[in-house]
């Protein structure tokens, strides 16, 4: 268990000058302030650090502004790309006057479902793996007005790019659809991943494989190895600052936006789960269907049931329904299967080890803020079990290319964010459990979707709409 005398000794043997003090706000952006090395104390570490919480988004009204930061020691790591050496830590957020989790934390939010899994004694540990997609681009645009909008990216692997004359075009260029796994020099990237990749393990994030992935453009997905709940919401967090530098080290702009062109496939961040009570998976029976046991059929009955209210967490954005759409391997069918990536949970076969038995859920993407979507999908599941929510029949066959009158009974994810919030709103109480989320998180999360991103969206005209209606 690291201490903070450890952290105090790593920062002293790195020549730290500087501490960076992050945390999450409710919405997933990483925020931050730094102090000078010589006030990383110990006492820090119990006593924290005051910031004014009414300047985050979604956190406090300025009447009640004061908040504190306690870092977590186990967090720590040297920032690999300032030029001044500076420690980042990973804190929590406290009320200064309670000395109480702020219930806004999301990071509190995570803990807390840990907790409670604990506490209904179907398992001690969950175990989660995240494989999470995004854009590397050459060059992104965008602008919004009320007389005009665009938008416009640009990589150097695009297949707009190939009868350019670029003096000279190289050519290779990935058509849509196709980049799934071209060798250099099509795949353009192998070093900038290569590069994210030690950046990652050096700041203690062990990562399992990394690639191109299917879309044209510099799409890209890296693995990072499975940890508990918290720590990889804490690692999504780091992989996400860590592929942003990198990038902007190699004149890149990265994103995780879901859907940022149209006609090719959007990034997503199928999220493995497997729960464990003492050294047993219990989602493994080998009589089993996929070997699966009980009670991961019934955690599979309880993600499918409230997906829709879930997918307000871990599909957050409106663009992540620009994705979640047919024809573009998105899991759009809310059935379950074993290998079948066209179903919404998959249950992967590569291993006949205990240990590798889990359950894939593939809707999420990576504008989820990780410690609300992981204990969202986790929330879920434990309804499921302790409910015994049957999942029904596993769907072993393509879902995409489905007779109509077979495919009109197969549920489907929300076709918009309005419909995931209106999810929420009517499907809560599984999330309210052991006072894991709060109806104060919850409302808060609502409305501000409502007001600052679906009407931002749905009260603008849209560039395709000239094209349509211009003339009419």
């Amino acid at each position: 268990m690291t201490t903070a005398a450890d952290v105090i000794q790593l920062a002293n043997e790195s020549g730290v000058k500087m501490v960076d003090l992050r945390f999450t706000d409710l919405f997933g952006k990483w925020q931050h302030f730094s102090i000078p090395a010589r006030a990383l104390s110990e006492e820090l570490f119990e006593e924290g650090i005051g910031f004014d919480g009414s300047s985050i988004q979604g956190f406090q009204s300025i009447q009640e502004s004061d908040m504190l930061l306690l870092p977590d020691p186990a967090t720590a790591f040297v920032d690999p790309f300032l030029d001044v050496p500076t420690l980042a830590i990973i804190c929590n957020i406290f009320d200064p006057i309670t000395r109480q989790p702020y219930s806004r934390d999301p990071r509190y939010i995570a803990q807390k479902a840990e907790a409670y899994l604990r506490q209904t004694g179907i398992a001690d540990t969950s175990y989660w793996g995240p494989e999470a997609e995004f854009f590397l681009f050459n060059d992104v645009r965008y602008q919004v007005e009320p007389y005009m909008s665009f938008y416009a990216v640009d990589s150097q692997e695009g297949w707009w790019n190939s009868g350019k004359d670029l003096n000279p075009n190289p050519g290779a260029q990935i058509p849509p659809k196709r980049g799934y796994f071209p060798v250099p020099p099509a795949d353009t990237l192998q070093d900038v991943r290569s590069r994210i990749v030690l950046a990652l393990e050096a700041a203690g994030v062990h990562v399992e494989v990394h690639h191109h992935e299917v879309a044209s453009a510099g799409q890209a997905e890296i693995d990072i190895r499975f940890s508990t709940l918290t720590r990889t919401a804490d690692n999504m967090m780091i992989y996400k600052y860590i592929v942003k530098n990198v990038a902007r080290q190699h004149g890149l702009t990265a994103t995780f936006m879901p859907k940022p062109m149209f006609a090719d496939n959007g990034s997503g961040m199928h999220t493995h789960v497997s729960l464990w009570k003492g050294a047993v998976n219990v989602f493994w029976d080998e009589a089993g269907y996929a070997q699966l046991s009980d009670t991961a059929r019934y955690f599979i009955g309880g993600l499918l049931r409230h997906a829709a209210a879930v997918l307000a967490f871990a599909a957050p954005t409106t663009n992540s329904y620009r994705r979640l759409v047919p024809g573009y391997e998105a899991p759009v069918n809310l059935a379950y299967s074993q290998r079948n990536r066209s179903a919404a949970v998959r249950i992967p076969m590569y291993s006949k080890s205990p240990k590798a038995k889990r359950v894939e859920f593939r809707p999420p993407d990576p504008s989820a803020n990780p410690y609300l979507t992981f204990a969202a999908i986790l929330m879920a599941g434990l309804d499921g079990v302790q409910n015994q929510i049957d999942p029904g029949e596993p769907m072993d066959k393509d879902l995409y290319d489905l007779p109509p009158e077979e495919a009109a009974r197969i549920p489907q994810v929300p076709g918009s964010l309005g419909e995931a919030l209106a999810a929420l709103e009517a499907d809560r109480d599984f999330l309210l459990k052991g006072d894991v989320f709060t109806p104060d998180v919850l409302d808060t999360w609502i409305e501000y979707k409502r007001a600052n991103e679906v009407d931002a969206v749905r009260l603008r005209p849209h560039p395709m709409e000239f094209v349509l209606y211009y003339d009419v």
